[in-house]
């Protein structure tokens, strides 16, 4: 993705969701837009995990509800990652804030709606 279409992206998109994923499809129905997105292959380690084996132990997908675009609703799915580092047994996984808490809303429209 060029500089201009990332600018682009970024006017539609909650603020800085690029810098830990990359939109992987979307598509356009009567009703609805669904923009697919994947969370980056950048584990979240710390110092305690230096020099051990971080991998990419699977996703989870999140659907959540943004503002309409051209009067159609929009469903962003957001694909996590989740790391398995050697010789841990709990999984490492990026605190990123994707929902307005206690809905599926992404937070902005949710703060929109509560107005």
């Amino acid at each position: 993705m060029n500089q201009t279409e990332k600018q682009i992206l970024e006017l539609f998109l909650p603020e800085g969701i690029l810098e830990w994923f990359d939109v992987t499809s979307g598509e356009k129905t009567k009703e609805k837009v669904l923009i697919s997105l994947i969370e980056k292959n950048i584990p979240p380690v710390t110092e305690k995990h230096r020099g051990k084996k971080v991998v990419c132990a699977g996703f989870t997908d999140i659907a959540v509800q943004d503002f309409p675009i051209r009067g159609r609703r929009v469903e962003l799915v957001f694909r996590r990652r989740y790391w398995k580092v050697e010789g841990e047994v709990k999984y490492l996984k990026r605190n990123i804030s994707l929902c307005s808490k206690g809905t599926q809303l992404e937070q902005e429209f949710g703060d929109f709606l509560k107005e």
